[in-house]
């Protein structure tokens, strides 16, 4: 999938064309093709979705921006970013609505991603094809991308209009509920996942799969408190017919460049350091990513985003069952204590910093170099096994299955050598409520700086009262600014707003 997506870029400008008059004297030149010129044979289908992945480069989203909305914003990070209005966005002091970093670069390159979905879905049904089974995994396969899209613009902005056509630029989407959203997001991963492979091989390794659909449709279903069809999608990858294809390996192996796409992975994002160059659609656009660069400690990144200290001393309550600090934790954050605890120096280096400071660690290279840059290589895995796990686990004690659900959350903790929650926790018992409360901690331990924790707290309700918000605000004092019913949900760019008549902007802003 790395030389699939390194190939692609050249060709994704050619579905970003509308058609044109030609006059007379107009030749076909293969580099300016417009629409009724390209969608045409199986080859240009092929290049239609090649391009949707290649959204994933893209800034405004995976390659950048969107971890300052997901990890920074949520109780695991905040930003002490010299850039003030760059921080002011991760402590909910949103004024200018179309900041472009914050905002407006996320929202647009999510249409832009579903707008690619589109394209593909209205030209390739009408492109004759030798084997129809390709066909079918083509389609398949932008609807899952657009799926996943509408899951973010459902955790991030919830009203968010939905487009499923191709737009003109004098179309006005109309406003859709945060329902309406959720209701397109389960339609197009249900329906991918009837055509999706179980597996792909050799260079198509990475595109998604059935497993992939199923676990993002869990996920969506989740965030709806629709526990028992969260449940029956997560079967397939738990107990179904696709429980073959995933299982835990060594932690550490989910954040490096090595070991990528293993069997804990349902889903990553194929990141490559082949181009040294900026974002964009060209052939050598950047296909690596940013993050590391941005969230990397002083002096090796720009280290615009930390990580909460909190984490580190939740690490620290629960040792091994050989009365060792969870390993977890030395591949999750870069701390003070980091060399004394594990032996691991920095990015090959000692430093001195504040007792109480922490950057995320996962996705980085210090293990292979003295610095970072623009052009990350390490894959992204968005979906992996464990979190599918500690899902289906939140998913049946919600259905007050709470014993049954204690199995999976020790497949968890056991591969890293920590005692069975009953042993460690014997208070917990089958006490729905008690068993709840420890897995949001089993979740933050897991899966820390992966994208997950602004999704978990909208789904357990932390933010939904100020007495909940309050919590939060013990171990993020940014929560402190978190207005109940507003800050739930990010502001729609005002410049959408104010250029359509169909859209509101959201409530409180």
């Amino acid at each position: 999938m790395k030389k699939i997506i390194s190939k692609i870029l050249v060709l994704s400008a050619l579905v970003l064309m509308f058609s044109c008059k030609k006059s007379l004297l107009d030749q076909d030149n293969p580099n300016t093709l417009t629409v009724d010129q390209f969608w045409k044979t199986e080859s240009d289908a092929q290049k239609g979705v090649n391009a949707a992945y290649a959204m994933f480069y893209q800034n405004g989203g995976w390659n950048r921006w969107i971890y300052f909305r997901l990890d920074l914003t949520s109780d695991e990070g905040w930003s002490n970013s010299p850039w003030t209005e760059l921080g002011d966005w991760t402590r909910f002091q949103y004024i200018n609505y179309n900041f472009w970093e914050g905002n407006v670069n996320t929202y647009r390159d999510t249409y832009k991603a579903i707008f690619r979905c589109n394209q593909v879905l209205t030209y390739v049904p009408d492109i004759p094809f030798a084997d129809a089974k390709k066909k079918a995994e083509i389609l398949a396969q932008a609807k899952f991308l657009r799926g996943f899209y509408y899951y973010y613009a459902a955790i991030l902005w919830e009203n968010f209009p939905i487009v499923t056509t191709i737009q003109t630029p004098t179309d006005l989407p109309e406003q859709s509920s945060l329902a309406q959203v959720w209701g397109q997001v389960e339609k197009d991963l249900t329906e991918a996942s009837a055509d999706l492979p179980e597996q792909w091989t050799g260079n198509e390794t990475g595109r998604a799969t059935k497993g992939a659909a199923q676990a993002l449709l869990g996920k969506a279903l989740m965030q709806q408190h629709k526990w028992a069809d969260a449940k029956t999608a997560f079967d397939y990858l738990v107990t179904g017919a696709g429980k073959n294809y995933y299982d835990l390996v060594d932690y550490k192996d989910n954040f490096r460049a090595e070991n990528e796409n293993n069997k804990e992975s349902v889903f990553e994002i194929q990141f490559s350091d082949v181009n040294k160059s900026a974002e964009g659609d060209g052939p050598s656009a950047n296909v690596g990513s940013n993050r590391a660069q941005f969230f990397a400690p002083r002096s090796i990144g720009w280290s615009d985003g930390q990580a909460r200290f909190w984490l580190v001393n939740e690490f620290k309550k629960e040792k091994t069952t050989d009365n060792k600090i969870d390993p977890r934790l030395r591949y999750t954050l870069f701390y003070p204590g980091l060399e004394a605890d594990f032996g691991d120096k920095t990015y090959g280096r000692s430093w001195a910093w504040g007792a109480d400071e922490a950057w995320f660690k996962k996705y980085s290279r210090d293990y292979m170099r003295s610095n970072e840059d623009y052009f990350n290589q390490v894959n992204n895995r968005v979906i992996r096994f464990a979190d599918v796990l500690l899902m289906y686990a939140e998913a049946l004690n919600e259905l007050g299955q709470t014993a049954d659900a204690y199995q999976y959350v020790n497949r968890v903790r056991s591969r890293v050598n920590m005692a069975g929650l009953a042993t460690a926790y014997p208070a917990i018992g089958n006490n729905k409520d008690l068993f709840r409360e420890r897995l949001k901690v089993e979740r933050s331990l897991e899966l820390c700086g992966e994208s997950v924790r602004w999704a978990d707290l909208k789904r357990w309700g932390d933010l939904d009262n100020k007495a909940n918000v309050d919590k939060v605000a013990l171990r993020d004092p940014d929560f402190k600014n978190f207005v109940v019913g507003k800050h739930i949900r990010l502001p729609l760019p005002q410049v959408e707003v104010d250029n359509n008549t169909n859209l509101s902007q959201n409530p409180n802003y």
